[in-house]
């Protein structure tokens, strides 16, 4: 709070305010002076001694404090005003330092500070102005010329001295020293004031350059975090193609694979009974071809959608059952299935992951372990859903991930779910997937 009144106190602009209240002291202390010497010699009756010393008569005592102080009141209202362009800045100018002028006649031309206000005002709203040199000639041209009494060669005028020479000689010392305090005074106040203004317009200029490198600084960032969101732009692409493709490849590989394998399957199993039940053959290869169409329609929706068929045209748990019903058919495998879960609130993404885990591992346990007996159950804990697959197939000790299980793992990560198995007896898999509608009524184990 002080370093702010301290900072205030010190702008150009408070010490044009001294500016102002010192010629206004000037002014009145020379208009007061001059009157009440010429009010002196009428009341003394020495005018005609006073008459005989000057060239002209002078003015009415009462009209020099009037006429001066009145001129210097349109000369603060001058000052006042702002916001204008170069030459209605000019046009003030001229007419602050024509009332200036008139000021310094009334007075004898015995003071010439109002024109360094006008200086100091012109040099305040013309930092950068061309007109700035010209108008600081002219401005100092005519302080020089009021100073040096040059004016009072083409003027008849009534110098100061004639009228302080009513008082007597210690009185003339004391109101000559006076006088002269105030003027050094405000060519004092008038230095302080152009030092400051000069200061505060080099510090604008520092600031605006270091503004400048600031903004320079800003843009090289910019540019280097530009170029960096291009790149990550270009990656983000690059991944999203990448996981499109394998997206695509997990599709077509659950689809075909589901399909082949109940192809395969059935038509080994159709080996067997062409000579023993020609009949049951028929029957069998009708369920062949049944699955061979499924799977070529779900190849074709796969493309299109990445989305089953089933899951378009019926609900998930629907869609699970015929998929089992159909596999059952073509390959004679028993699959049980068991569902203690509501399968009706899931969006599309979850309902995919669902029905492709229990799809490639029913298919996994048809083509490589051999199984003919597969119990699929699907089932809520707490907030989390369980799908768990087991069958007694052949197994494996040393489980290599391959193509299903990578991309069933991919799937799972997609919800934030997990994957485990094991193939020690038969093959067990578990998926846990999290359930976002947890609100809903629980079916909890």
């Amino acid at each position: 709070m002080e370093k702010n009144r301290l900072d205030e106190s010190c702008s150009p602009g408070y010490v044009l305010v001294i500016m102002k209240n010192l010629n206004l002291i000037m002014i009145l202390y020379l208009a007061m002076l001059m009157a009440h010497s010429l009010n002196g010699h009428i009341q003394e009756n020495t005018a005609l001694d006073f008459l005989a010393e000057i060239d002209r008569l002078p003015s009415a005592a009462w009209k020099i404090p009037v006429v001066s102080l009145g001129l210097y009141g349109c000369v603060l209202l001058l000052l006042q005003v702002q916001n204008l362009s170069s030459m209605g800045l000019v046009l003030k100018v001229v007419i602050g330092l024509i009332m200036s002028f008139c000021i310094s006649y009334v007075t004898g031309f015995s003071y010439s500070g109002v024109v360094l206000l006008i200086l100091a005002d012109t040099m305040r709203y013309f930092p950068k102005s061309k007109w700035k040199l010209t108008l600081t000639l002219a401005v100092g041209l005519v302080y020089l010329l009021i100073d040096c009494n040059l004016f009072a060669v083409y003027y008849q005028v009534t110098p100061l001295e004639v009228y302080m020479g009513y008082y007597k000689k210690d009185v003339q010392s004391v109101l000559a020293g006076m006088r002269n305090v105030l003027n050094s005074l405000n060519f004092v106040v008038f230095l302080i004031y152009m030092i400051l203004l000069i200061r505060v317009q080099l510090g604008e200029k520092e600031r605006i350059l270091s503004l400048n490198k600031q903004l320079n600084e800003t843009n090289e960032e910019l540019k280097r975090a530009n170029l960096k969101l291009e790149k990550y732009a270009q990656e983000s692409v690059e991944a999203a193609e990448t996981r499109e493709r394998n997206r695509l490849a997990m599709e077509i590989h659950d689809t075909l694979g589901h399909a082949l394998t109940g192809i395969i399957t059935g038509i080994e199993a159709c080996t067997v009974l062409m000579d023993a039940a020609p009949e049951a053959t028929k029957v069998q290869l009708k369920a062949i071809a049944e699955v061979a169409r499924q799977g070529a329609t779900d190849v074709r929706r796969s493309i299109k959608a990445l989305r089953p068929d089933a899951l378009e045209k019926m609900d998930l748990e629907k869609a699970l059952m015929q998929m089992m019903d159909e596999m059952r058919s073509s390959t004679n495998v028993e699959i049980v299935y068991e569902c203690s879960a509501g399968l009706h609130v899931f969006n599309e993404d979850e309902e995919n992951v669902i029905y492709r885990i229990v799809q490639e591992t029913i298919t996994n346990a048809i083509r490589h372990g051999r199984a003919d007996r597969i119990i699929v159950r699907i089932g809520r804990k707490f907030d989390m859903l369980g799908i768990h697959i087991e069958d007694n197939g052949r197994g494996c000790n040393e489980i290599q991930k391959g193509f299903g299980l990578h991309h069933m793992e991919e799937r799972l990560s997609m919800l934030q779910g997990s994957l485990k198995y094991s193939g020690e007896n038969g093959f067990i898999v578990e998926a846990q997937i999290p359930i976002r509608w947890g609100m809903e009524e629980k079916k909890d184990d």
